[in-house]
């Protein structure tokens, strides 16, 4: 046994104020991205028929290109930047990119199949400084859809369980060409044992919208979001999924291109993975005016956008400008809506804060001490 777990657990409160930080500073200013996605390489080692963010051609991009694109988001005040692909474990110098961002005091997370990983390539990203690793799970066996199953990545994640120093968190996916919904949420009990965190995925077609899905999946993705703890844990906000597989529009403002920003493999903005093309414009020319401009862009496929991470990084700056409907919006159970005085006290204190102006005053203060803490 290593002391990898004990330094995972130990490190926690730490990983905790930094995302603390990063909450803070969403809620202080709506000028910088939260959350920005890198591609080091559009190269994957897998097919899974449902995904169109890869190839099997492409070389990675140069390190020092990364490097670059990295200290231009750092530029940008980017709060979080995430490495996915393609598959990020094929970049040889993945390392190197992890550890500029860290560097950065930015936090460094993940997304991969998880075929390649190995003790030591473990520990390289725990000397990295990684924050969070996390790897979507499909079946319990492989298939024609996909081969990321449980029966071959358990290895991994008993690795994972016993070197990783970083926060792990396993995606249980269900949805369209996924055979058995209930895998799924044997998939998220497996996480939960090995002391991981546990979303829940719905597989989109190949524009990131969604179709309504059957009673099964969305009784298996219920018992999932019981038991997930996602990174940002600060609310369970299950309304988007909720609405979606019922074939239920969802009315949000997208912001896509300004909170959130993908970077394709070469070096284009783009709303995200499933809308390349726009805006379109080159990382390095960049600047406040794109963000400004997009922050409020209209996107006609928000309300059947499936892209969870773009709907989280939205619910910060819903929660920045009309902190009371969004509490109540985000508490209340998906068929009715809270009265005020239904709210638990230490929520109802909470709102207090965000909307008395002397109590305002001081959050922001505590929020500018968060954000200068190392």
């Amino acid at each position: 046994m290593t002391l990898a777990p004990f330094i995972r657990k130990l490190r926690g409160p730490l990983r905790r104020l930094r995302e603390t930080r990063m909450f803070a500073q969403a809620l202080r200013s709506a000028r910088h991205p939260i959350l920005a996605h890198i591609v080091p390489t559009r190269r994957c080692n897998l097919a899974c028929s449902y995904c169109n963010e890869y190839d099997h051609a492409s070389q990675p991009v140069a390190t020092e290109e990364m490097l670059r694109r990295v200290d231009q988001l750092a530029a940008l005040g980017t709060s979080i930047i995430t490495a996915s692909g393609g598959e990020p474990l094929l970049h040889p110098e993945l390392d190197r990119i992890i550890a500029r961002i860290h560097q950065h005091r930015i936090i460094a997370t993940v997304i991969t199949n998880g075929y390649l990983l190995t003790p030591e390539r473990i520990r390289r990203l725990n000397r990295a400084g990684l924050h969070q690793l996390q790897i979507s799970i499909d079946n319990l066996l492989p298939d024609d859809v996909s081969k990321k199953s449980l029966k071959v990545l358990d290895q991994k994640l008993r690795w994972l369980a016993a070197h990783a120093e970083f926060d792990v968190s396993i995606n249980a996916v269900v949805g369209a060409g996924i055979g058995n919904p209930q895998d799924a949420v044997t998939i998220a009990r497996r996480a939960s044992e090995l002391g991981f965190t546990v979303t829940a995925g719905v597989v989109h077609d190949d524009s990131g919208q969604l179709k309504p899905v059957s009673e099964p999946v969305r009784a298996a993705l219920d018992q999932v979001l019981n038991m997930r703890k996602p990174l940002f844990s600060f609310v369970r906000y299950d309304r988007f999924q909720y609405n979606l597989v019922r074939g239920l529009p969802n009315e949000w403002q997208c912001r896509a291109g300004s909170r959130y920003l993908y970077i394709c493999e070469n070096g284009l903005v783009h709303w995200c993975s499933q809308q390349r093309g726009y805006p379109g414009i080159p990382l390095a020319r960049y600047t406040a005016a794109d963000l400004e401009r997009e922050y409020r862009s209209a996107k006609s496929c928000a309300p059947y956008c499936t892209i969870n991470c773009v709907q989280k990084t939205a619910l910060m700056d819903e929660l920045r400008e009309n902190p009371r409907e969004t509490i109540l919006h985000v508490l209340s159970p998906p068929e009715q809506r809270l009265d005020p005085a239904q709210l638990p006290l230490s929520v109802r204190m909470l709102t207090g804060i965000f909307l008395h102006p002397r109590r305002g005053r001081w959050f922001s203060q505590m929020a500018e001490r968060l954000l200068k803490l190392k």
